[in-house]
């Protein structure tokens, strides 16, 4: 990723958390662990976790439904002239790494 994507993905991720803290239920705790910006930046990958992970499914939906309030919001704390495409999804890493620190433990 260039500067630029890099930029742009940390505002929007700091964006996406901001929203989220905002507009979640509170049923699940949804943290946003990246944002992968696309090189020609119309599109944004926004990784979360949930716990419990239980509640990952409805989560993800329920992130997924608010995409267009997200762009909404986006475009009300920004000055871009274009908003990507924005996507949300569980960040698998992080997973991993959680599940090897367990391990590790025993």
């Amino acid at each position: 990723m260039g500067t630029k994507q890099e930029k742009l993905g940390g505002l929007l991720k700091g964006l996406a958390a901001q929203f989220l803290q905002i507009e979640s239920a509170g049923t699940s705790m949804i943290t946003v662990t990246d944002c992968r910006v696309s090189d020609n930046m119309r599109r944004a990958l926004i990784l979360i976790t949930v716990l419990p992970e239980k509640g990952e499914e409805p989560a993800l939906n329920f992130v997924k439904r608010k995409r267009s309030d997200f762009k909404n919001y986006v475009k009300s704390k920004t000055r871009m002239q274009f908003i990507p495409f924005f996507d949300f999804a569980i960040d698998k890493g992080e997973k991993n790494r959680q599940h090897i620190d367990e391990l590790l433990k025993m």
